[in-house]
Order: C-alpha cells, then sequence, then structure tokens
C-alpha cells in the first residue's frame, strides 16, 4: 500500500463539485482519495497512521464504515462517529487541505491530477495557529497538556487516532 499526501491551498464554490472530481481522479486511476481540512491536522504523522490504520482496518474486516475515504477520516478525527469525522472534511470557501491518495501504487498521472487541484504548500504541519482547533477537536486537556507539555500535542492527537482500534 501507497499512500500520497498533496497539501495545499484551495478556494471551492461547491464541495459537490470537488468531492465528484476528487471521486473521478480516484476512480481513472483505482485509488482512494480523502480530502482533509488541514487545520485540524497535527502533522503529517497524524494523516500518515490514520490512512494506515484505516487500510489496515479494510484488509481486516475490521472497518467501521464501508467506504475507504470515510475509514480514513474516521482515524484522522479520532473517533467512531461519521458525523464527528465528517466535520475534518472540506468546506465550501477556501481552504487548507490535505488530499490523502491511498493504493497499491499511485501513479505519477494520479499526484499530478491532485496537485491541480490545490496551490501546493505547507499545511501539514502542526503550528501554533492550529493549537486551539486541534485540542477543542480532539478534547484534549489544559491538565494533558501541563503533564505533556505544549510540543507533545501532536503526540496527543496519534494518540487518539491509535485508541479508534481500541473503541471498537
Amino acid at each position: 500500500m501507497k499512500i500520497h499526501l498533496t497539501a495545499g491551498t484551495c478556494e471551492i464554490p461547491d464541495v459537490g463539485v470537488f468531492l465528484r472530481t476528487i471521486g473521478s481522479i480516484a476512480s481513472k486511476y483505482g485509488i482512494t482519495v480523502q480530502a482533509i481540512d488541514a487545520d485540524r491536522i497535527a502533522g503529517r504523522e497524524h494523516v500518515l497512521a490514520a490512512a494506515e490504520k484505516a487500510t489496515r482496518a479494510m484488509e481486516r474486516s475490521c472497518n467501521i464504515s464501508g467506504d475507504p475515504g470515510m475509514e480514513i477520516l474516521l482515524y484522522a478525527s479520532g473517533n467512531r462517529q461519521i458525523k464527528k469525522a465528517l466535520s475534518m472534511g472540506v468546506r465550501n470557501g477556501r481552504n487548507n487541505v490535505i488530499l490523502v491518495a491511498v493504493g497499491e501504487d499511485i501513479p505519477d498521472a494520479a499526484a499530478r491530477e491532485l496537485g491541480k487541484l490545490v496551490d501546493e504548500a505547507d499545511v501539514t504541519g502542526y503550528r501554533r495557529e492550529k493549537r486551539d482547533a486541534i485540542v477543542s477537536f480532539f478534547g484534549i486537556t489544559e491538565s494533558e497538556i501541563a503533564a505533556v507539555g505544549e510540543a507533545k500535542i501532536p503526540k496527543l492527537v496519534l494518540e487518539r487516532v491509535a485508541l479508534v482500534d481500541v473503541l471498537k
């Protein structure tokens, strides 16, 4: 299994059209593509862990959702609730986005097509500007942060991603 991340900013006038476009690219190349709001991602490791765990769950038939893209969102959200996971998706307007492509092979042509959908930029990493949104979304308490330190917030998010398997 290979994972390819395309990250950047984009203007989405119509989410439905955008999702159909990435769905068309996914179908054309026999891959899964999921769009994630980069402002709720605590780093590259967060996205990769979610994609790997989702793929493993699908292979072992212990998935929550029947859709591989939704499974990626569920793990990325650190939660089993589809409604909460969907809130990690993209929305109409300006977005910082990560397009996660997963498949046996990710053809260069697929990566190029996905790259045309965004103005590529480093929006994947954890930054101080993301702190409040991430802490709130993942329910990270100030006590947890006091115990491990601000720099470990991305590790606390990874812990929640890992706990999705325990909560099944």
